[in-house]
């Protein structure tokens, strides 16, 4: 069993979604970002993406562009990342960690030096945002012959014709991009969020994750109902990017009240 299929399996036998947060690697410095990833685990995260830095972010929202840039200004490296990976490893043997990033940084050095640097520094999963289902052979195999999990992407715009290819390749979880748009600016209805879900869940057996838009508690309650996990990460990366090196104590109280929430919310509807 993988590090992220026993934390999908511990919260689903708690009764619970899991809490995915997300953070930018370097941010506001690498020497600070072990912290951020410490005062994750302290208020109750399940997962942590971490996100690789780039220069032309084209997912992401104001919020992470400007983590990046910070990152990317403080001489963050991929070499860093894989540092801060490694070292959170040897601090939190049991904490799946997931990559998260672009194609370029990823594929720079080739896929199978990526993949084995991964796996080396306790990586458990890759999100590779701009590399479609279409071009899984150039980096999905490698992944894959390293023990890492590869996680698709499905947005309100995957139908039906289109779903299997996502999901072909896919393991670890499936994250749903609940808006068709960029991160941290607006939240889909809960109405679509719920019919999506049912509709991925039903193809797949691989646990089903949504982000984008989740901001607050009762938002990532909501989503817990119906959802396997909850991400969130916009709102952490303003902490960071408010707070700096100082960030810590206000992460962990922010994760906290989400992972209350979300340990609550399907006890209110027994």
């Amino acid at each position: 069993m993988t590090r992220l299929s026993a934390a999908f399996d511990r919260a689903r036998e708690q009764h619970r979604a899991a809490l995915v947060t997300f953070i930018t690697a370097g941010d506001p410095a690498p020497w600070a970002t072990g912290a951020i990833l410490d005062a994750l685990v302290a208020g109750g995260t399940d997962v942590i993406e971490l996100g690789m830095p780039f220069t032309d972010p084209m997912a992401d929202g104001p919020a992470i562009q400007a983590a990046n840039l910070r990152s990317l200004g403080a001489g963050t490296t991929t070499a860093d990342i894989l540092a801060i990976a490694r070292a959170f490893r040897a601090r939190h043997p049991g904490v799946p960690v997931v990559l998260m990033g672009y194609a370029n940084p990823m594929l720079r050095r080739g896929a199978d030096w990526f993949a084995s640097a991964a796996r080396d520094a306790g990586v458990d999963g890759v999100i590779c945002v701009d590399l479609p289902p279409e071009e899984d052979d150039e980096l999905g195999p490698m992944l894959r012959a390293a023990g890492i999990d590869l996680i698709r992407l499905a947005t309100p715009t995957t139908d039906t014709a289109r779903l299997p290819a996502v999901l072909s390749g896919a393991s670890g979880f499936l994250y749903y991009v609940s808006v068709a748009g960029i991160t941290g600016l607006q939240q889909a209805a809960q109405d679509s969020i719920e019919d999506a879900v049912a509709r991925l869940k039903a193809a797949t057996d691989i646990p089903v994750a949504v982000g984008f838009g989740v901001r607050t508690p009762d938002q990532a309650a909501a989503i817990a109902r119906v959802a396997d996990g909850v991400v969130v990460g916009s709102a952490i990366v303003e902490l960071v990017g408010q707070h700096a090196e100082g960030a810590g104590a206000p992460v962990e109280a922010y994760i906290r009240s989400l992972s209350t929430a979300i340990a609550a919310a399907r006890k209110e509807t027994v």
